[in-house]
Parts: C-alpha cells; sequence; structure tokens
C-alpha cells in the first residue's frame, strides 16, 4: 500500500462540513483508508485573490491506487462537491492536493509531486506536521519551512478544531 499525504481546504459554504464530506467520499473508495486526520485550521488566503479565510487540514492516506488514479478519484470527490475552476488559487468548495505519494518525485505537469507549492504554504504545512511521524522522510524539512514561514510571512494560521 502506498503511503499518501493530502492536504484540503474550503472557503465558500460550510467550509468544515465539506471536509467532512471530502473525507467520507475518500473513505468510501475500496482503495483508499484513511490513517489519520489533522485538527481543522483557518488560514488566510494566499495568492493575491479578494477572498474569505479558508478552512484547512492534512490527511494521511493509504492506497493501492497509483498517483494518477487518485488524483483523478480526488477531482470526481471535488466534482461531487461542486469544485469549480473559474480562477486560479481562487474560492472553492473544496480542494484536495496530493502533497507526498510514498518517495516519489513527478515533475509532470499534471501532477507534480511532492507539491509544487508544499514547502511555501503555512496552510499545508501546519496541519501536515501534526500527523506525520519524526521518522518521514521530510521531516526536518517541514519543521524547517514552518519556522522559516513563521517568521518570514504575513500567513495566518489558527486552529479551531
Amino acid at each position: 500500500m502506498h503511503q499518501v499525504y493530502l492536504s484540503l481546504g474550503s472557503n465558500m459554504g460550510d467550509r468544515q462540513g465539506n471536509l467532512q464530506k471530502a473525507q467520507t467520499l475518500l473513505e468510501q473508495h475500496p482503495q483508499i483508508n484513511v490513517i489519520k486526520v489533522s485538527g481543522d485550521y483557518q488560514t488566510s488566503p494566499v495568492g493575491g485573490v479578494i477572498q474569505d479565510d479558508f478552512i484547512n487540514q492534512a490527511m494521511h492516506i493509504e492506497t493501492s491506487l497509483d498517483p494518477y488514479e487518485l488524483l483523478e478519484y480526488i477531482h470526481q470527490v471535488e466534482s461531487q462537491l461542486h469544485r469549480k475552476r473559474l480562477i486560479h488559487w481562487g474560492p472553492r468548495t473544496i480542494d484536495i492536493d496530493i502533497l507526498f505519494f510514498d518517495k516519489v518525485l513527478m515533475p509532470d505537469p499534471k501532477l507534480t509531486i511532492p507539491h509544487a507549492e508544499v514547502f511555501n504554504r503555512l496552510f499545508v504545512l501546519v496541519p501536515l506536521v501534526e500527523i506525520i511521524d519524526a521518522d518521514f522522510y521530510q521531516f526536518e524539512k517541514v519543521q524547517k519551512a514552518i519556522e522559516h514561514l513563521e517568521s518570514n510571512t504575513d500567513q495566518s494560521i489558527e486552529r479551531v478544531k
């Protein structure tokens, strides 16, 4: 089974409800097993688009799906939760990103693993560090990135659940 870490976020409608629905849909797939889910964090948006704050969380799953099959299912989940891809980095009912997939390095334009922005976003890293173990192959890099971003950016993050 592949070890995969996801980032989930929502800033439209019932944000926490959207995250819970996404988790339920992921759990319903016969080839996905949800191992651990972080708490929920209210975070400021990044990317320059004026919009409401997000609720974000991280999730550790095991799956026998390959990266592209998992991405396809994630897109189905986003579609079921009425995700519209209208504005890059804009508001969305749900956003699910593959952060890490085993130790795979995949620089494909359709799917980059590790996620291209993983080490630049507090809303990804803070929930992630909550669910990874110290022996996770990127643990130290995650911790150092959090320290750097907390002192060098205006990204806000607050645990809400």
